[in-house]
């Protein structure tokens, strides 16, 4: 791979976000810093965050960050319309980046009519319109990007309004570990040579059919991360699951199309050092027994001392990769045609 083949393909310059991605953690993290958050940790008994798509996996991967630190139970909403436990002691965060998701729009109508606590964080559209209206507290992020490649936005100012309602303990230091490892891993991902880890991964996962298998407490979402990315990105189709639940389904499943696994399936496990120890030893026994049949198995280490910089170590190398594999596959990573195609369809109904 060149920079002529990256010029060819590349049209609106997604590598550009790609390589700038610790600067917008750290804008983010001014951003959220500067919001002042109206409502107080005693007002709160659960949190729904609503969103879909790029605009949503923020919400996913704090729900998993937080798993084992916050008291009160926090779901992320898909849907036209909110569970009906929320009531005006539930936190909603209605999170749109290009303030124009339908089914975002709804649930954020609902939130008002059940007198929730709303937080929006938005870069456009009728999000931040029905905000203003609402007179619901509003976090104004940064418009343009693709919502797949605005993590940052969605995940940090959120992160930093729940420290500041005391519903969690400070993430400064983590997020300072999180921004230095991203600095410098921009650097190496950036390069076009053999010592870019997430290039020779794509390497490997050109014209193959990727599995990805991870731990489901905390990297259940780093894992559809993977997969989103790689759809979207490389418009390459992927699949997945997490352990232990994948020992008890899925695993029975490598077993009859063995000319497709062994010549087209690639099977990445993301580790990480403090996966549970009964989820690591089945991990080896699902390696030895999926090594009979796909095509080949890889291993993905998360890096860092913290969960933060561990999880998002992970989410950055998966950016990339896919990345990569779209020029591999001749595609321009940035263009989603099929989605805005529903879109206007679903316009027409």
């Amino acid at each position: 791979m060149n920079l002529q083949s990256i010029q060819r393909y590349d049209k609106s310059d997604f590598r550009k976000l790609l390589i700038d991605f610790p600067n917008q953690v750290e804008d983010a993290v001014q951003i959220g810093k500067k919001f002042s958050v109206p409502y107080k940790n005693s007002h709160i008994q659960n949190i729904v965050v609503n969103g879909l798509g790029g605009s949503a996996i923020g919400g996913d991967l704090l729900r998993s960050y937080l798993a084992e630190e916050l008291t009160v139970p926090f779901i992320v909403n898909r849907h036209y319309y909110l569970p009906k436990f929320v009531n005006e002691r539930t936190l909603v965060v209605v999170s749109s980046y290009s303030g124009n998701t339908e089914e975002t729009i709804a649930a954020h109508t609902d939130a008002k009519k059940r007198k929730a606590k709303v937080l929006c964080i938005s870069s456009n559209g009728q999000t931040v319109q029905m905000a203003k209206k609402f007179k619901h507290p509003l976090v104004t992020i940064p418009k343009g990007l693709p919502p797949r490649a605005a993590l940052g936005y969605s995940f940090f100012p959120i992160l930093l309004s729940l420290a500041k309602m005391k519903l969690i303990k400070s993430k400064d230091a983590d997020i300072k570990e999180t921004i230095a490892m991203l600095k410098k891993k921009s650097k190496l991902y950036s390069l076009l040579s053999d010592k870019n880890p997430a290039l020779q991964l794509a390497k490997q996962l050109y014209m193959k059919l990727p599995i990805i298998y991870s731990a489901a407490d905390r990297f259940d979402i780093v894992n559809l991360r993977w997969r989103g990315q790689i759809t979207e990105n490389a418009k390459q189709l992927t699949f997945g699951h997490v352990l232990p639940e994948m020992n008890h389904n899925e695993l029975v499943g490598w077993k009859v199309l063995r000319r497709m696994m062994e010549e087209e399936m690639v099977v990445l496990f993301l580790r990480d050092k403090f996966d549970h120890e009964r989820v690591k030893v089945r991990m080896e026994v699902t390696k030895g027994v999926i090594n009979q049949y796909a095509s080949k198995v890889i291993e993905v280490h998360s890096e860092g001392r913290t969960l933060l910089a561990r999880m998002f170590s992970l989410v950055y190398l998966g950016d990339w990769t896919s990345y990569y594999l779209a020029i591999l596959n001749g595609v321009d990573p940035t263009p989603v045609k099929v989605i805005d195609y529903l879109k206007n369809e679903l316009g027409k109904a």
